[in-house]
């Protein structure tokens, strides 16, 4: 088991990795002292939400369960709404905390109805695939989707606490564990040399799971956002690097009508964001074909989405960071190393986009 303590502006909190921790969540919520618990889940993983609320009744706290659908599309409005009007049936009042358990879904649509429930109410994060624990749990970013554009709707509200129990891990269909990896590789190529080194080395292992590989892992993805995070809050500036591969990738997922995975669909955006660079200018073809050969040996993306070009390229000026319709893009420059704030012309985006889906 790893501890960090991650710094923002509402205090320091704690992230705990490691296997079979219910006691350490217990003592966590335990000392949040809440005057109630609710427990927000998915019907996949409504076992282990289960668990957790066993596991905190021992220490004498009240919970209750409230049940999402599984999906991306549970983070609607519609949603938001059921999970609010639950809190108010609970009695949740300023005293007491939601926690998360689940996937990035889970985690957004939770965390968001826990920044406006009361005008604020504290939060733990359970996350239960690979992909939270690397990425959406981390940072304070929450939200639902509105009808055309991926996260439009949501608040920065940061966690109390973030306990990721790899035990979790176990329970994941194997396609669902791979588009975890999506994230850990831009991660890899955006910032961190090493772990690219890691993956390339370390993948048969890492496919099937190993614990102790996989909490050195989320350490260092968890790492590597927590110190952009602590420079750049609110995204106003160094933290857009966190969005490598995310411009093309969040518009493939909404031009899908939220079919194509958040895994696969950043995949697809890595690869798009690099073959632009390149066509600058900006980096090597090398640092392409490797990127290109990583995501192909875990699986990235396992097919080619069935979408028209023309609904992606219509969804990127959508992107809730565009200003004015113009995009700034994080592009490559080398492995461990991106750059945010590129702006690139229609043509090379059209290009890119169109080979991708080919």
């Amino acid at each position: 088991m790893v501890r960090l303590i991650l710094d923002s502006s509402a205090g320091s909190y704690p992230v705990v990795i490691g296997s079979n921790i219910h006691r350490e969540l217990r003592s966590v919520v335990t000392r949040l002292d809440p005057t109630g618990v609710a427990i927000i889940t998915d019907s996949n993983v409504r076992p282990w939400a289960v668990k957790v609320s066993k596991s905190i009744k021992r220490a004498g706290l009240k919970t209750a369960i409230h049940v999402i659908p599984v999906g991306e599309r549970s983070k609607s409005m519609n949603q938001l709404q059921e999970v609010l009007a639950f809190l108010e049936r609970q009695r949740i009042d300023r005293g007491g905390c939601v926690i998360a358990v689940g996937g990035g879904t889970v985690g957004d649509l939770a965390g968001f109805a826990a920044a406006v429930w009361q005008r604020g109410i504290r939060l733990v994060g359970v996350p239960t695939t690979l992909l939270a624990m690397v990425d959406s749990s981390i940072g304070g970013k929450t939200g639902v989707n509105g009808t055309r554009s991926k996260n439009a709707i949501g608040a920065f509200w940061q966690p109390s606490a973030v306990i990721a129990d790899l035990a979790t891990i176990e329970t994941l269909p194997p396609a669902s564990y791979r588009d975890a990896f999506a994230e850990v590789v831009k991660y890899a190529v955006a910032m961190d040399r090493g772990l690219f080194d890691l993956l390339k080395r370390e993948r048969p292992r890492l496919l099937a799971a190993d614990r102790a590989l996989l909490e050195s892992v989320v350490f260092r993805c968890v790492t590597a956002k927590a110190l952009v995070v602590a420079k750049d809050e609110r995204e106003k500036g160094p933290r857009a690097i966190l969005n490598y591969g995310h411009t093309a990738g969040h518009a493939l997922e909404a031009a899908s009508g939220f079919r194509v995975s958040h895994g696969r669909a950043v995949a697809f955006g890595m690869r798009v964001a690099a073959e632009i660079a390149l066509s600058m200018d900006l980096c090597s073809k090398r640092l392409v074909e490797s990127q290109d050969e990583l995501l192909t040996a875990y699986g990235l993306p396992d097919r080619v989405p069935h979408v028209e070009p023309a609904r992606v390229l219509a969804a990127i000026p959508r992107d809730k960071k565009a200003r004015r319709g113009k995009v700034a893009w994080v592009m490559p420059r080398r492995l461990g190393r991106a750059e945010p704030g590129h702006a690139v012309p229609s043509p090379l985006v059209r290009r890119a986009v169109t080979r991708a889906l080919a």
